[in-house]
């Protein structure tokens, strides 16, 4: 596992190769439940990123390995940590994860099966454990009050996996239009600093949701955003269909009184 998070953060995509079962049929969950199938699916995604990102720090905080046999599984806490242009200088983001997985030894050699990863409490200090199917499907945040958080202002908005950007213009509440296909974001909950919602576009008969963790001073955020609707297809499982946000706060932030 350690050499397999090395080769990421090196961007060694042979090594990983190497590392990771090919087999058709094999599914794994990213963030908020983002899904590859195949090797050939989670290949692209990982181009995708390394193209995206300047540099990459993965620096372990816990491994847990259990075996039987020739099956293991493992529960890891990292910090996924990446550097992306931002004009002349790199904007560097830390994103506290959780990864779980199983691993299979093939002709005397260990590789990853599937995995699970999710954002983690920044708080955790006692001992790793695997997280239940249920609790590991949401952002977590750290404990800090929320109660006069001001979202107003303007926003960027990039789609990670498209590098497509637009922009939203929200108010304190985080509602507001965004300039792509007419749309509307709608803030349902704001808690600690994790930021959840719905989005609406009617230019292309779109909606969904997002769940993005804002940074401490507020001026960022990260997350993931899905369908939930697309012209006639109602009911799309959430969480299933979508994609990688950051968000990028273009005006000062007001501070609360």
């Amino acid at each position: 596992m350690r050499r397999m998070v090395r080769a990421n953060a090196q961007k060694d995509l042979p090594t990983l190769s190497r590392l990771m079962a090919h087999d058709a049929d094999i599914i794994s969950y990213g963030v908020a439940g983002r899904k590859y199938v195949g090797w050939t699916e989670l290949e692209e995604g990982m181009r995708a990123e390394f193209a995206n990102s300047q540099k990459l720090e993965i620096p372990i905080h816990e491994l847990k390995v259990w075996t039987k046999g020739n099956l293991a599984w493992y529960a890891m806490e990292l910090d996924y940590i990446r550097y992306v242009a931002d004009g002349p200088e790199l904007k560097r983001t830390v994103l506290p994860m959780r990864e779980t997985g199983v691993l299979e030894r093939r002709n005397g050699n260990w590789q990853l099966l599937s995995w699970h990863e999710s954002f983690r409490s920044a708080q955790l200090g006692g001992p790793l454990t695997v997280p239940s199917a249920a609790s590991s499907q949401r952002l977590v945040s750290s404990p800090e009050t929320s109660a006069t958080l001001d979202l107003s202002g303007e926003w960027e908005i990039l789609e990670v996996e498209d590098d497509k950007r637009y922009k939203a213009t929200l108010d304190k509440n985080g509602n507001g239009p965004y300039t792509q296909h007419g749309g509307r974001f709608t803030t349902t909950k704001v808690e600690n600093r994790l930021w959840q919602g719905t989005w609406q576009q009617p230019g292309n008969d779109r909606e969904g949701g997002f769940e993005v963790l804002l940074s401490e001073d507020g001026t960022q955020a990260d997350g993931v955003w899905w369908y939930t609707r697309v012209g006639s297809h109602k009911n799309i499982p959430p969480r299933e269909h979508g994609g990688t946000y950051q968000w990028k706060r273009l005006t000062p932030q007001t501070s609360a009184r």
